[in-house]
């Protein structure tokens, strides 16, 4: 059971920063294709199975945020990402704050990837 929540979580992890980065694309092409139904609908879905799977994960293996420090980073680091995510793609009032937004979160999903990998909220440095 747990390989297969794990495989389900990391799948839905890229298809979450897989689906960002095209609407990222989008956005910063000004394209009528970020307003598509299926675009507003289909991230919803997968950010709900990623936290679904990512929450028994973490129930299976008694690793708690706040009690484990590598789980606390993590989820913080998701709500940076979450926070800035929208405002690259839908609440920045200018293109500029919107790139800079971008920028914030693919450094967000980048720390997040990387303590994921070493289970350490400062990776390298340990």
């Amino acid at each position: 059971m747990y390989l297969a929540l794990k495989h389900l979580h990391l799948t839905a992890v890229a298809l979450s920063f897989t689906l960002f980065a095209l609407r990222a694309f989008w956005m910063l092409r000004e394209s009528p294709q970020l307003q598509q139904r299926w675009v507003k609908i289909v991230p919803h879905i997968i950010d709900t199975v990623l936290l679904v799977s990512a929450l028994s994960l973490a129930w299976m293996l008694q690793q708690y945020p706040f009690v484990d420090s590598w789980l606390t980073a993590k989820v913080l680091a998701l709500l940076a990402y979450i926070g800035l995510g929208t405002v690259a793609l839908k609440r920045g009032r200018t293109r500029k704050i919107r790139i800079m937004a971008l920028a914030g979160a693919v450094l967000s999903a980048a720390y997040i990837v990387s303590v994921a990998l070493s289970h350490q909220p400062f990776p390298g440095l340990s």
